[in-house]
């Protein structure tokens, strides 16, 4: 007789299979699933919301500097670089060699024409000279008894002849020591500042050593080039500007006086000399300047702050106001005059330009000028 026995350790071996990854992680995928649709309902919502908001509300405004084009007549002038020279300039020497006695001038010194500045060792011209002078005397006495005997015929015509001779020579031979005596003395040929000196009291110099400069600072050469397609618009007695970096806020006037008949072969340029009144004698020669030659004005040039401009590698533009819209406008940018520049081509009187923060503007974007004095206003984002 078969009894049936129950096991419950088998029984409960059978329970403990391991589940599927589906039956344990199902509910947490479905969940994952559920929260993904719901933020990308919320996220398509808040979108047409804010595209149909936008849609319904005006452009936001940005608040610019702007400023008109001015319309003037321009002064041109033809620019070129040049250098000063001096009128009248020349290093003193002797012309004799000696020892220097006596030095009559300082360095630096303003001094006229004719003034003693250098005297060399001069007793033996003077003694020379003394003697020179006792025989020219005798040698008049002499002539003066021969005239008032030759009348009477003690003294024959011969004779009177050849007193004058003799007085003749005798001043002439005081002449010739009167020059070598001059020679002994250096002066100054024309007035002028005397530059560095070169010798010292006692020093014997020879003919021809330098002993100092001497130039005229109340004239000067302005000396400068300009290309030969430009020789047109050079005459003689036409008005220069000269400036230089020594005197940065000042401006001289020049006239031309000279210009050169010949182009230079290696440069192809053409030389002008200027003359340069300058009473003050603030300039000096050697002076590296700018010059600008005067030409015809320019009526109705256009003019626009620098700041306008942006330069671009497709070239130069601007942001014009236009209807309350920044519109971008492409212009050919001449010369800089100060704080603003000439525009060749591409603006017309009437037109305003933004005149600064173009770079945060977009082109075609609602702009409003700014009241004068007050700066531009960023938009509300």
């Amino acid at each position: 007789m078969s009894t049936s026995i129950d096991h419950p350790v088998a029984e409960r071996s059978f329970d403990r299979r391991p589940r599927s990854t589906l039956q344990r992680f199902g509910p947490l995928l479905v969940a994952l699933l559920a929260l993904g649709l719901v933020a990308c309902a919320v996220t398509i919502w808040r979108s047409l919301r804010l595209a149909t908001t936008a849609a319904g509300a005006p452009p936001s405004v940005i608040e610019v500097a702007a400023a008109p084009v001015a319309v003037e007549t321009l002064p041109q002038w033809l620019r070129a670089t040049g250098t000063l020279q001096a009128v009248q300039e020349v290093v003193l020497a002797p012309e004799v060699a000696g020892r220097v006695m006596a030095i009559r001038f300082e360095a630096g010194a303003v001094v006229a024409e004719g003034d003693a500045l250098v005297q060399l060792f001069d007793g033996i011209e003077r003694a020379d000279r003394a003697a020179a002078l006792a025989r020219a005397r005798f040698a008049r006495h002499q002539l003066d008894r021969s005239r008032e005997l030759s009348p009477s015929g003690t003294e024959s015509l011969q004779r009177l002849q050849q007193r004058e001779s003799e007085l003749h020579e005798a001043e002439a031979a005081v002449a010739q020591i009167e020059a070598r005596l001059a020679q002994k003395t250096v002066r100054a040929p024309f007035d002028g500042r005397l530059g560095i000196r070169r010798i010292n009291l006692g020093q014997y110099v020879s003919a021809g050593e330098p002993i100092a400069t001497l130039v005229a600072l109340d004239r000067l050469y302005v000396i400068f080039t300009v290309p030969q397609q430009d020789l047109g618009r050079l005459r003689v007695g036409g008005e220069v500007e000269v400036a230089s970096d020594a005197w940065p806020d000042r401006r001289f006037r020049a006239v031309i006086n000279a210009i050169e008949p010949r182009i230079g072969t290696d440069t192809r340029n053409v030389s002008v000399q200027a003359i340069l009144s300058d009473p003050e004698g603030l300039l000096r020669p050697g002076l590296f300047v700018t010059v600008g030659v005067a030409q015809a004005p320019r009526p109705d040039a256009i003019l626009v702050p620098t700041t306008a401009i942006q330069a671009t590698a497709s070239g130069d533009s601007v942001l014009v106001v236009r209807d309350g819209r920044a519109v971008p406008t492409p212009v050919v940018a001449g010369p800089q005059i100060g704080n603003r520049t000439v525009v060749e081509r591409g603006l017309v009187a009437g037109d305003v330009v933004i005149s600064g923060g173009q770079l945060r503007i977009r082109p075609g974007a609602t702009v409003a000028v700014a009241a004068a004095g007050a700066g531009p206003r960023r938009p509300e984002p």
